[in-house]
């Protein structure tokens, strides 16, 4: 069964340019692995090198962008746990760049930091296989702002294509 797309209102304004992304796709718990297996395709040949390329001084490296997808999906997949599973207790934001400085991903070899995203991912995927069809209606809030455990889904999935879409254009990747 499908879980059905998010509506306008069932996330942050500032999340519509991450489902913006998705919104065709149908079955987002299958797109999950499907998504790990073309994201795990195109980064693996990166050399640890290649990794630490920035298209700018202040960037982020290519390690640090996946870093940033690492935090990103776990921040995303404990939204997903809590308002899935029916807990109503607001959940707050994060900064991003706070996260970045803190989690020192540059300083890592490439080859971990990649192979934590894959495992964070499966993880992702695990939780949206235990969620009923009737869980993913569940209305919580996060960011100040009513969220749906079926919008973090796509946000989840969005949020990592719109880092592709950066790795592709600034990084050439």
């Amino acid at each position: 069964m499908s879980i059905g797309l998010p509506q306008q209102g069932e996330y942050a304004p500032a999340f519509e340019r991450y489902v913006a992304r998705v919104r065709a796709i149908s079955r987002p718990r299958e797109e999950l692995p499907a998504q790990r297996a073309r994201v795990m395709a195109r980064l693996s040949p990166l050399s640890e090198e290649q990794a630490q390329f920035r298209y700018a001084a202040d960037k982020w490296s290519v390690k640090d962008l996946i870093g940033h997808l690492c935090d990103t999906e776990r921040i995303f997949a404990y939204r997903l746990l809590r308002i899935g599973r029916g807990d109503t207790t607001p959940l707050p934001g994060f900064e991003e760049n706070d996260y970045a400085r803190a989690a020192g991903a540059h300083q890592r070899p490439y080859s971990d930091v990649l192979a934590e995203w894959a495992v964070i991912r499966d993880a992702t995927s695990a939780l949206a296989s235990s969620l009923s069809d009737r869980d993913w209606a569940n209305k919580g809030t996060s960011n100040d702002a009513p969220t749906t455990a079926r919008a973090l889904l796509y946000i989840i999935l969005g949020h990592t294509e719109h880092h592709l879409a950066v790795l592709e254009d600034r990084y050439r990747v």
